[in-house]
């Protein structure tokens, strides 16, 4: 059997399959039914299912020829004006295979098209309307310029739930036979941050290294620091036991090999949780976490800049 990433090998085929959006979902149907639908944006999280649900209506429309009616561009690797006045006219101006009487262009990560090539796109849309419909995908709508977005139907893509992500998770687990225990789904599930292919990757990273996946292997595997270690540093440092809290944080640096920046990041999700200590106290060390993570992407010696970081907590709690 040939070596297939599990995000492809598990990405839904059908829009009944696609796991929630379903307020996105439904419109998407009614169009596909009548088999006509229109220019469309799909606005969201990566890995929540926008690309898939392109391809599945792609599929549900052509069926096996969907590959001869369908053009996949990345715009973030083709973001230019020749690629929309070449590759996408050219293809726009053919005419479809099958019964449907329009051919469909999906292009990835429009938000990365520049304004010279959004514009020349905007006129292709309004040309070439009749034998062609255009399914744009971005992360941020905002970088899409007005006149296209006015010309399409948005649709924006929610963050997946935890719930949505445990199913997925356990599709996967169930298809791919996987020992797995329940304390390394959640950190899937805390990892992947609502992203579907995230989660995926990792698991088959993890089933990689590991016959038995456990909490421990995901987080060697993601390169993440473990929310218990940095807690526990922390606690250290805010109880006054700075040498312990450097102690740990030069463990988790050197030792784990984490980088500074996730470090910050786990410091940052840990503040909203540390109890018994006052929101205006919260306030003042989320502030102190972007100034820091601002200095380290500066050029700041990583070490230094976290053990400052830690002063800051200490200093905090004494006030």
């Amino acid at each position: 059997m040939e070596f297939q990433i599990w995000a492809e090998r598990y990405r839904p085929v059908k829009l009944s399959d696609i796991i929630n959006q379903k307020h996105a979902i439904e419109r998407i149907k009614a169009f596909v039914k009548d088999k006509n639908i229109p220019h469309m944006l799909f606005a969201g999280h990566a890995g929540t299912g926008k690309t898939t649900t392109a391809l599945a209506i792609a599929k549900e429309l052509y069926g096996d020829t969907w590959r001869q009616n369908v053009l996949e561009l990345n715009a973030s690797d083709e973001r230019g004006i020749d690629v929309i006045r070449g590759k996408v006219k050219d293809f726009a101006r053919m005419k479809p295979f099958g019964k449907v009487s329009w051919k469909i262009v999906i292009l990835d990560e429009a938000d990365a098209l520049t304004q010279e090539a959004q514009q020349a796109l905007r006129r292709t849309m309004e040309n070439y309307t009749n034998v062609t419909r255009f399914i744009l995908l971005c992360n941020y709508s905002s970088k899409i310029i007005e006149p296209i977005q006015s010309r399409c139907a948005v649709f924006r893509f929610k963050v997946l739930v935890d719930a949505d992500i445990k199913k997925y998770i356990e599709r996967i687990s169930e298809g791919e036979k996987l020992d797995m225990d329940e304390k390394a789904t959640n950190a899937i599930i805390y990892l992947s941050e609502g992203d579907l292919r995230k989660a995926s990757n990792l698991m088959q990273a993890s089933a990689a290294m590991k016959e038995k996946i456990t909490e421990d292997v995901v987080y060697d595997i993601a390169s993440k620091a473990k929310p218990t270690d940095v807690k526990d540093m922390l606690d250290m440092a805010l109880k006054g036991k700075f040498m312990d809290a450097r102690k740990k944080l030069q463990e988790l640096l050197l030792r784990q090999g984490l980088s500074g920046s996730d470090i910050v990041s786990e410091i940052h999700r840990q503040i909203y949780s540390l109890d018994g200590m006052p929101e205006d106290k919260k306030v003042q060390l989320i502030e102190k976490c972007g100034e820091f993570e601002f200095r380290m992407s500066e050029g700041g010696n990583e070490l230094i800049q976290l053990e400052a970081l830690l002063a800051s907590f200490l200093t905090s709690s004494k006030k």
